[in-house]
């Protein structure tokens, strides 16, 4: 979708209704529904985070950036995400916290990115992280500029290949709390995305699809 174009869908996107759970769970593995319903999230009091969920013209067409992790010593080593990262003391807000970690993760500077809409909140137990998501955009086109030692690579997703249903998949994995299961995914530039990011993809798809297709 031309960028120009999808700008005018923006006070729509702003007005529509949050999916929640309902997307969410399209993505989530089965053990993980199983072990968030045993959960007291009081109890766990989990850290914060706020990642952005960046819309840029690239070439006048309309497109998402992602993120791969580098590979390190974590449940999240080489993974796919949207940039973003750890509340600290100093940030006014969680929007605050999603604009800085942005900028240093890819490079964006924060002044450039108008963040538009809040999206739901995403308990990930592996990690105890509590994510508030921000749909943002940024109105020229990007020359990234990862850290290197968070980013290994940047994922330029086109916004008409997201809305295709062709990456839609199920996969057998590995994760933190099971061997060889089934885990609804995103296949997205040959990598595959599950979990919190898929979820919050999943969200941000369908709030999407409802708006450009009404």
């Amino acid at each position: 979708m031309d960028f120009q174009q999808f700008l005018e869908f923006i006070p729509a996107l702003v007005q529509a209704p949050l999916s929640a759970s309902l997307s969410h769970e399209k993505m989530m593995p089965f053990e993980r529904k199983e072990l968030l319903a045993n959960m007291n999230l009081k109890e766990r009091n989990p850290k914060e985070a706020a990642v952005t969920m960046l819309f840029y013209p690239k070439n006048h067409e309309t497109h998402l950036v992602l993120i791969v992790r580098n590979s390190y010593k974590g449940v999240h080593s080489a993974q796919i995400a949207f940039p973003g990262g750890r509340f600290e003391p100093e940030d006014v807000d969680f929007k605050t916290t999603a604009l800085r970690e942005t900028e240093e993760e890819i490079g964006v500077n924060r002044n450039k990115i108008e963040i538009v809409k809040a999206f739901t909140s995403l308990y990930i137990p592996p990690s105890n992280f509590m994510v508030y998501p921000f749909l943002g955009i940024c109105k020229e086109e990007i020359c990234f500029v990862p850290d290197p030692f968070e980013v290994a690579a940047i994922i330029e997703l086109p916004l008409v290949v997201f809305r295709n249903d062709s990456i839609v998949t199920i996969e057998t994995l590995t994760t933190s709390y099971a061997n060889q299961i089934e885990v609804p995914a995103f296949k997205i530039d040959g990598h595959i995305v599950w979990g919190a990011t898929a979820m919050m993809l999943s969200e941000l798809r369908d709030v999407l699809n409802k708006v450009l297709t009404d």
